[in-house]
């Protein structure tokens, strides 16, 4: 389920996609009410009827909301809308890790600083 930029999910504005993956979409969007760009998770549409893949996606956010630390992004809420769920949170920029790994493994230091 590709959401195109421009298309309103709730109060966010979808500008692009960022990636994918088995769970889900992630998207750069525009949070309208606070101004603010954040990143909406999608869940696929193949698991929004599935009581086990909806109880998973609420723990992955009760998880997310549990965890305070600079190297795991902020969770802002747990929504839905128009049969589609989707969880906000905060919009990290820079490159992923696969990306930084494609450059080559990485240094010690430079692992330890991404893991504590």
């Amino acid at each position: 389920m590709a959401l195109s930029p421009g298309k309103q999910l709730g109060s966010y504005e979808i500008l692009s996609l960022l990636g994918a993956g088995g769970m889900g979409e992630v998207y750069r969007a525009r949070d309208t009410k606070l101004g603010r760009e954040v990143a909406v998770k999608v869940l696929p549409d193949a698991f929004s009827h599935d009581p086990e893949r909806l109880a998973r996606f609420a723990r992955e956010a009760r998880l997310l909301a549990s965890l305070n630390h600079p190297n795991i992004a902020t969770i802002h809420g747990l929504e839905e809308s128009g049969g589609i769920h989707y969880l906000v949170m905060e919009l990290v920029p820079g490159e992923t890790l696969a990306e930084r790994l494609s450059d080559g493994p990485l240094e010690v230091e430079e692992a330890l600083g991404i893991c504590t």
